[in-house]
């Protein structure tokens, strides 16, 4: 079902009615969305809004569910390895160590990061503040908390690290015994449990309970001066923000208030570059070295793909080509392109181009699968001469391509794709009321 809304009643609008997309930045009225369903922006086609019945208490048992399965997952081995009647076992922290004593703590750090502390994290913050809110408290500091977790959720990667655990298990089937702990089985519940609580968080139901600091004067109305938080979504005018110096805050959660990221083009330029940089020694240079029986042998990611096709594993061969080589380059082709078309100030297709920008935040975290394998062949394969896993210079730049790509990723404002379609005629910003759609899942 969908419900279209007019878009040129002249009447005022109340502020919990409207909403700013953040992907195109039209300010549009969100209309009343059955339970299950969710509201689409009138221009971009972006979600904006999903009714999520009874959010609180299904987010909180979520939560809690996934704080122990958390625990459990980084309590026990999640892996064994057997070879010649010697065994060695890793849990989720062995892998950073290793990495970080063989000196390789750039890759250690983000994989402590990505694989452990931000998934804690992210759980801890939700914890803390559904719980005030299911007791109807709402402590001060909930705002700034419920902010941050917003900021983990991209770099939250356990499944990532799942894919990672799988791939690295086939490729060791043929040469030892690997046997599983009980942590990999509580990795794989967890997964679930965290996709499951951020499916049933309703984050428009949590700023709605968050008090407003001041008062906000009127409703806006049709054409006047507005801005928009890029975090709870709040739509006020400039004089009723809350001032930081020059700056300008919301006065709802505290986040600084701007009409576009700062420096979008020039952040998101100079990390690309970096990252373009960065992709020519990644594939060139070896990623690890492995030591099996007194002979070593350096792989990079294209020889790592064409061993296992030599070996008959086109589907891990598959995974890897997509995860490791595809996307990485997709993801720099397509950045490459939106940028230029921003910078040129392109009208052409603004609505596909967005989608393109989606499809650059949804899989620029896969690429993330081969550092987790050779995490996990690092604790793992620990037996000097008879079997060892190196990690090489190859796999630091493959790592930093992942970060800046993500990092440019979230530095470019796909608002400004729409910019040069509103400056070319009257657009939606001199007529800011748009109309949301809503349908049924």
């Amino acid at each position: 079902m969908r419900i279209d809304h007019r878009a040129d009643d002249p009447a005022p609008m109340s502020y919990d009615s409207l909403t700013a997309c953040l992907e195109c930045g039209l300010l549009q009225r969100i209309p009343e969305v059955p339970p299950g369903g969710s509201a689409q922006c009138g221009r971009c086609g972006d979600t904006m809004h999903r009714n999520r019945p009874d959010s609180l208490n299904r987010t909180l048992a979520l939560t809690i569910a996934g704080v122990v399965l958390f625990i459990v997952a980084n309590s026990f081995p999640v892996l064994s390895f057997e070879m010649q009647g010697r065994e060695t076992r890793t849990t989720l922290i062995t892998g950073v160590v290793d990495l970080y004593q063989g000196g390789d703590w750039p890759i250690a750090a983000a994989v402590l990061f990505t694989g452990i502390l931000a998934p804690g994290l992210q759980l801890v913050l939700l914890l803390s503040v559904l719980l005030p809110l299911t007791l109807n408290r709402m402590p001060p500091w909930l705002p700034r908390l419920f902010r941050r977790v917003r900021t983990l959720v991209p770099w939250g990667m356990l499944d990532v690290f799942m894919v990672g655990i799988l791939v690295a298990v086939v490729k060791l089937a043929d040469m030892a015994v690997i046997v599983p702990g009980a942590s990999l089985f509580a990795l794989g519940a967890l997964i679930f449990v965290l996709a499951a609580a951020q499916a049933a968080l309703d984050p428009d139901l949590v700023w709605s309970r968050v008090p407003i600091a001041g008062e906000l004067s009127r409703p806006l109305r049709r054409g006047e001066d507005h801005i928009a938080c890029d975090v709870c979504e709040l739509v006020v005018r400039p004089s009723e923000a809350m001032r930081d110096g020059e700056r300008l805050r919301c006065p709802r959660c505290a986040d600084l208030l701007h009409r576009r990221k700062p420096q979008s083009l020039q952040r998101s330029w100079a990390l690309l570059t970096a990252a373009v940089v960065c992709y020519i020694p990644a594939n060139l240079l070896p990623i690890m070295s492995v030591t099996s029986l007194g002979s070593s042998q350096s792989d990079t990611i294209f020889s790592g793909v064409y061993y296992m096709l030599d070996q008959g594993m086109w589907p891990l061969a598959l995974v890897i080509f997509t995860a490791s080589i595809f996307v990485p380059i997709l993801k720099l082709l397509i950045l490459i392109f939106l940028l230029l078309s921003v910078q040129l100030r392109s009208d052409w297709r603004p609505r596909e181009r967005t989608r393109l920008y989606r499809v650059v935040e949804g899989i620029g975290r896969w690429s993330m699968v081969d550092v987790y394998v050779l995490t996990i062949l690092v604790a793992l394969v620990r037996l000097g001469n008879i079997a060892s896993v190196q990690a090489e210079l190859g796999a630091i730049f493959f790592c930093a391509v992942v970060v800046l790509t993500m990092l440019a990723a979230m530095s470019f404002d796909p608002r400004l794709i729409w910019d040069a379609l509103e400056q070319g005629h009257v657009g939606d910003r001199e007529r800011p009321f748009g109309a949301a759609r809503a349908g049924s899942l």
